[in-house]
C-alpha cells in the first residue's frame, strides 16, 4: 500500500523552515531565482557565518541546491521540494495519516 503521510519527512522540512530567517533566505531565493550567499548577507541583518549556517541547514533539508561557482557559492530553491512540503501539508489537513 502506498504510504500517504511521511511525519519524519514533514517534521524535517518544517524544523528546516522554523527559523524566520531562513523563512526570508528562502523567499529572497524565490524572488531572485537564483544569488550568491553574500548578497543575502547584505539583506538579512546577519553575519555572513550565520548565513551560511542557515543556508546549510535549507540544503540539508534539499529546499535549497547549490553550486560553485569561482570562490563563491550561488543558491537556488529545489522547488520540487518546496512543493513536496506544500503537498505533504495538504495531506496532513486532510487527516491523510497512517
Amino acid at each position: 500500500m502506498k504510504k500517504i503521510f511521511d511525519p519524519e519527512r514533514f517534521a524535517s522540512l518544517c524544523k528546516a523552515l522554523a527559523h524566520p530567517a531562513r523563512v526570508r533566505i528562502l523567499a529572497h531565493l524565490l524572488a531572485e531565482d537564483r544569488c550568491f550567499c553574500g548578497e543575502i548577507v547584505k539583506i538579512l541583518p546577519l553575519a555572513q557565518s550565520t548565513v551560511s549556517q542557515h543556508l546549510k541547514a535549507l540544503k540539508e533539508a534539499g529546499l535549497v541546491g547549490g553550486e560553485v561557482e569561482g570562490l563563491c557559492n550561488c543558491y537556488c530553491v529545489d522547488k520540487t521540494v518546496l512543493k513536496e512540503f506544500l503537498k505533504l501539508a495538504e495531506e496532513l489537513m486532510k487527516g491523510k495519516i497512517e
